[in-house]
């Protein structure tokens, strides 16, 4: 008859590091391993990322169409990433360098992100027209009713009125201008106080691109020495890129007019 074997020598035959930690061992390593790399992946993606800061250096086209009108607007002037997609779209905000008129680049990201620098940028939104009649359209039947005094000489050919205060705009005012063979420029600013600078989007204006295209735009009363060859670079920009084979049906109807509003975006 055999003896029983003592617990103590039953311990002493067992290996000292059993398969299944053996296995687990392994297993995590291999885990931290992937984990490791992932992270260095990721995280480089994610450096890239946090460094465009929203921006995007690329230059695809996409094919958005906005009402009546298809157009090709390059990533990196479009300034939301949602709105950097091929489809229909209420409307797409565009920033340009002036007066370059270009998107953004990684080596002039400065004059994107600086304050000090922005006064650079021209802001751009489309979307269809809901009037129609253009700020320059709408001086006569409109703003007209609305100047507060007589009109003032400004600088670089343009006229300053001013608007009543209860007619909702604020301290902005309207700026006009003479345009041979078409009607008057009209531009709106909250211009700055003496020795105070100019913000980066205190002018705006817009105008009738394309079929049924309204076409607002904003840049910094700092640059209204350029006001007409500004006016002339966003028309063409956006009209070069419509995409003139598209074709839509007319049954598209215009929206009834309704009075000017402070429509800032």
């Amino acid at each position: 008859m055999k003896r029983p074997v003592a617990p103590e020598q039953v311990s002493e035959h067992l290996p000292l590091i059993s398969n299944r930690f053996v296995y687990t061992a392994t297993a995590l390593v291999a885990f931290l391993a992937l984990l490791s790399v992932a992270i260095n992946v990721g995280g480089r993606k994610l450096g890239a990322e946090l460094a465009l800061a929203g921006h995007s250096d690329s230059t695809q086209n996409f094919l958005v169409t906005i009402g009546q009108d298809r157009l090709h607007l390059a990533a990196n002037t479009l300034r939301f990433e949602a709105q950097r997609r091929h489809g229909p779209a209420e409307r797409a905000d565009l920033y340009l360098l002036w007066p370059e008129m270009s998107g953004y680049r990684s080596e002039l990201r400065a004059r994107f992100d600086d304050v000090t620098q922005s006064g650079g940028l021209i802001f751009v939104q489309l979307s269809q027209s809901t009037m129609s009649r253009d700020m320059s359209g709408r001086v006569e039947p409109i703003y007209s009713h609305l100047f507060d005094g007589p009109a003032e000489t400004g600088q670089y050919g343009l006229t300053l009125h001013r608007l009543k205060s209860d007619a909702g705009y604020g301290n902005e005012v309207l700026l006009t201008a003479p345009r041979p063979g078409g009607p008057d420029f009209a531009v709106r600013c909250a211009l700055p106080a003496a020795g105070a600078p100019a913000s980066s989007g205190d002018c705006q204006r817009d105008i009738h691109v394309g079929r049924d295209l309204s076409v607002l735009y904003r840049f910094s009363s700092g640059l209204l020495s350029d006001w007409a060859a500004i006016d002339d670079a966003v028309r063409s920009y956006i009209t070069a890129r419509i995409d003139s084979e598209a074709h839509f049906p007319s049954r598209f109807s215009k929206i009834p007019e309704k009075p000017a509003r402070n429509d800032s975006l």
